[in-house]
């Protein structure tokens, strides 16, 4: 059996090896990190973030009540699609949604399915189709596994000076912060543009018009220029300009998953 001299040469092989495939989309995407890993410590870090002191979760409102329908009518849409379409239980997830008072504009889903909407959002969400483009888009952070592939890709950045497990574990302990202190890895303009396509169809698969998408990211774009300054939820996101092209192109496919009238 020959021996691996080359430290580039392994890593080819182990690239080759470590591939997943995103729904929908058929993207390859590298997966050296386990996703269950990931899940394990998402779940961890959102306890830690909803029993911190700092952060105040609504309860009984309206409001709160709204993200929990919508969240979950979601939820469910792409829990029925995946089991029907081969995935089994992978993507049957121990949702949440929690809303959490906050002046950011800003919403976010750890892998497995943890869901936190600020309060700030709400205004320019306007309606549940404007919620549903947010939480389809997060959600779909989730469901295409980008959380573990940017923990792959700095796994394999930082193989060169040492083990790759070794890289891969430190890297999970820097996936999320401790004390409810949220260190999300941030994501690629293209894992951002692979959310927003899977994002409208989620969202239509629940029955929210996926249409609907283009008015809500305007609005988000008028947020951000009245902000002086890009929210968090826009900060590695495409320009306005872009997304809303790109979108436009979108909503032929999503509108074939449309189940509303």
């Amino acid at each position: 059996m020959k021996r691996i001299k080359s430290l580039p040469a392994l890593i080819a092989i182990l690239i080759l090896a470590a591939c997943s495939t995103v729904p929908l989309t058929g993207r390859k995407q590298l997966s050296l990190v386990d996703e269950s890993q990931i899940q394990q410590q998402a779940t961890t870090a959102y306890k830690e973030f909803l029993s911190d002191p700092k952060t105040k979760v609504i309860t009984g409102t309206t409001d709160a009540q709204r993200v929990k329908r919508v969240g979950s009518n979601i939820a469910t849409a792409i829990t029925r699609y995946m089991q029907q379409n081969g995935y089994g239980d992978r993507y049957n997830y121990a949702w949440e949604f929690n809303l959490v008072q906050s002046k950011d504009i800003n919403a976010w889903c750890m892998p497995g399915g943890k869901v936190a909407v600020y309060t700030a959002i709400l205004p320019v969400t306007k309606d549940d189709n404007g919620l549903a483009t947010v939480l389809g888009h997060e959600i779909a952070h989730a469901i295409a596994g980008h959380s573990a592939e940017r923990a792959s890709q700095t796994a394999l950045a930082q193989a060169g000076g040492g083990l790759l497990g070794a890289a891969g574990s430190e890297t999970l302990t820097q996936l999320y912060g401790i004390g409810g202190q949220l260190a999300l890895l941030k994501y690629s303009r293209n894992q951002e543009s692979e959310a927003d396509r899977l994002g409208l169809i989620f969202m239509a698969m629940a029955g929210y018009n996926p249409n609907t998408a283009v008015d809500f990211w305007k609005r988000m774009a008028t947020a951000s220029q009245s902000n002086g300054a890009p929210p968090e939820f826009l900060s590695t996101h495409p320009s306005d300009a872009t997304r809303i092209a790109d979108i436009q192109k979108r909503l032929p496919e999503a509108m074939k998953y449309y189940t509303g009238k």
